[in-house]
């Protein structure tokens, strides 16, 4: 391959390239963090856990202690395995007392949204089953910035100002994340010592400092207070699970995604339908793969909405749905010269979420998203604690019947979605594309910008995107007028994106070479860099 050729004269950043280690995370903060312990001889484990720690503290919209993860776990020369982190339901979650008080729905910002936060017991099992380090050293540098303090960097100011509402609507945030009423600006310097303390004890005491004791009791409180129907054993009997990836190939590819709860399978179906056409340049033009995305992210998310749950109380089929009559079928549907029928969503949108990736110096891999659902999660704050809280609940339905029904103790549909590539059975490359709603469909245009047409993971990262969702086929503005033209005259109803469309990290591993290529998106802070 022949990567890192680009127009030195034209603004964008070159492909990270190393060969002793390299992490790619949305904030330049969380990559350096990462860095620092692979220099420390910790593994890809280690810094991937220091990584998302510092996010949890400099990028608190995004992330936090408060909210769910998935990773995958590609250990050198070992087998691939999957840890589902997300949250449940409370145990008291009947969907006949939500239909009983009205709701047809549970807002993002209800107590009724907060889903048990499955994240820190993800973290400390992977560092107890995979990690070398402790988390004293692991957690050094967000505690750090939550004690010492954090500079504010572009992006992270842009969406803490326009998401503000979401924490002046409880108030209990205000004087933590709106100091003096006003959200930081770009180079504001800010602090969060609950979290530097709740950190420092969940180095000391591991998941129970979190899920027993006196800082589940705040948070159940907190809740409680508000209306939730969450006690303290909903937290005391939170564990994560580890479960197998599933895959499908992709050109002479293969790509794995973490089973539902998640919507990793409709990745895999898009990339599934989009395997069946030659989108290599000089074969389609840009128009033509917009729309064969559309189409087939159309097809699958349909699928997606009606099917995917938790699978303990829906089970899924995943051979069935990846099989080639079924993919076939959908295949067929699909013109290249007239959009099909929009399709309308009854998820919630969220944009929300930050994902990194790590490999180290003898090829172990980490594919890791966290997230707390939408801009600051529900926007309720456990101030002693220092945590906020996510939303994720607020994806489950109040139908009857529906797969995705909210029940006790179940857990909720979830968008983030940790990628990984693979070649001949060994895995070539971590990544993930941030963004809600979108993932499923970045990860299918992301690894054809690489497989179908060439380019290096910091140009398929760069290259333009759409979204076709809720009726609507969102364009970014970078993508030509002339382009949009011919998308709407084929029936795509075309919208310009108000905000960039996602956030991509990934590393390439060339095994042959030795040698690392790392991508982080230009639309976040962030940074690829190697040791």
């Amino acid at each position: 391959m022949s990567w890192g050729n680009r127009d030195f004269m034209v603004p964008g950043r070159s492909v990270a390239v190393g060969e002793r280690g390299m992490a790619a995370t949305s904030h330049p903060a969380a990559t350096l963090a990462a860095v620092d312990i692979l220099r420390a001889g910790g593994n890809a484990v280690d810094a991937a856990i220091a990584a998302v720690a510092v996010q949890a503290v400099v990028d608190p919209h995004m992330t936090g202690i408060g909210g769910d993860c998935f990773a995958i776990y590609a250990p050198a020369g070992g087998k691939m395995v999957a840890i589902n982190g997300s949250g449940r339901a409370p145990a008291k979650a009947e969907l006949g007392w939500f239909l009983g008080q009205g709701l047809t729905a549970i807002a993002p910002d209800s107590p009724h949204a907060v889903t048990v936060p499955g994240a820190i017991d993800a973290w400390c099992r992977l560092n107890a089953d995979h990690g070398s380090k402790s988390l004293d050293e692991i957690f050094a540098a967000a505690i750090r910035a939550a004690e010492e303090g954090f500079v504010v960097t572009p992006r992270v100011s842009l969406d803490w100002n326009r998401y503000r509402g979401r924490i002046e609507k409880h108030g209990l945030g205000n004087a933590v994340y709106l100091p003096g009423g006003k959200a930081p600006m770009t180079g504001d310097k800010m602090v969060h010592p609950a979290l530097g303390r709740m950190l420092r004890r969940i180095a000391r005491e591991g998941r129970a400092a979190f899920y027993e004791g006196e800082a589940a009791e705040e948070m159940v409180a907190v809740l409680n207070q508000a209306g939730s129907l969450m006690a303290v054993e909903d937290f005391a009997t939170a564990k994560p699970d580890y479960v197998d990836p599933i895959g499908a190939a992709y050109r002479d590819h293969h790509l794995w995604e973490c089973p539902p709860n998640g919507q990793g399978i409709a990745a895999l179906l898009i990339a599934r339908i989009l395997d069946g056409f030659d989108l290599k340049d000089g074969k389609l033009g840009e128009a033509d793969r917009i729309h064969l995305l559309a189409e087939a992210s159309k097809a699958a998310y349909r699928q997606r909405d009606a099917l995917v749950a938790d699978p303990a109380a829906s089970p899924f089929d995943t051979e069935a749905f990846l099989s080639d009559a079924f993919v076939g079928r959908l295949r067929a549907q699909i013109s290249l010269e007239k959009a099909a029928k929009p399709e309308a969503f009854d998820m919630p949108l969220h944009k929300d979420t930050i994902y990194l990736c790590v490999v180290d110096g003898d090829g172990n891999m980490i594919s890791f998203i966290n997230s707390l659902f939408s801009a600051f999660g529900s926007g309720i704050y456990a101030e002693k604690s220092g945590v906020m809280l996510q939303n994720r609940g607020s994806g489950f339905r109040l139908i009857e019947g529906h797969p995705n029904a909210i029940a006790p103790r179940k857990r909720p549909f979830h968008t983030i979605i940790p990628g990984m590539l693979a070649k001949g059975g060994r895995a070539v490359m971590p990544f993930g594309v941030m963004g809600g709603q979108y993932q499923s469909t970045g990860h299918a245009h992301f690894i054809s910008g690489i497989l179908d047409r060439g380019l290096d993971p910091q140009q398929a990262s760069d290259a333009a995107r759409s979204f076709a969702y809720d009726g609507k086929l969102s364009l970014e503005p970078t993508i030509p007028e002339s382009v949009a033209a011919d998308l709407k005259a084929r029936g795509h109803d075309v919208v310009w994106a108000e905000e960039p469309l996602g956030g991509c990290q990934a590393i390439w591993v060339d095994h042959a070479r030795g040698v690392m290529f790392g991508a982080s998106d230009h639309r976040k802070d962030g940074m690829a860099l190697a040791v």
